[in-house]
């Protein structure tokens, strides 16, 4: 049985990277990383892939605490957001007012 994917399996390393630096002093905008870092090029089943790894708790949503450490999920280099980017993150993706991204919201946002 395969194990679970990591980030790498399905993004470049480098294009992780490069999208990490350019946000390492920039305030978080999560459309201008998904264009970045290549999941607006994406089929819909495989940024479906790139949800499930960034569910750490398997949930089948990201929740506000884990979106605070969204960036960690594509690296461990990556910052933590600030509070004000993991709201406007949070506000921009879940169109249905739970507060939490489901994987059909988190697939719209990188595609709309």
């Amino acid at each position: 049985m395969a194990g679970k994917l990591t980030m790498t399996d399905l993004l470049k390393p480098e294009d992780i990277k490069k999208s990490l630096e350019f946000f390492a002093g920039e305030t978080f905008d999560p459309k201008k990383f998904f264009d970045l870092v290549g999941m607006t090029a994406m089929s819909a089943e495989s940024v479906k892939q790139v949800f499930q790894v960034l569910d750490v708790d398997g949930s089948g949503f990201i929740e506000e605490e884990e979106l605070k450490y969204v960036l960690q999920g594509f690296s461990k280099e990556g910052r933590e957001l600030t509070d004000a980017e993991t709201k406007a993150f949070l506000i921009a993706a879940d169109k249905d007012g739970d507060g939490k991204i489901g994987i059909d919201e988190f697939e719209t946002l990188v595609h709309e």
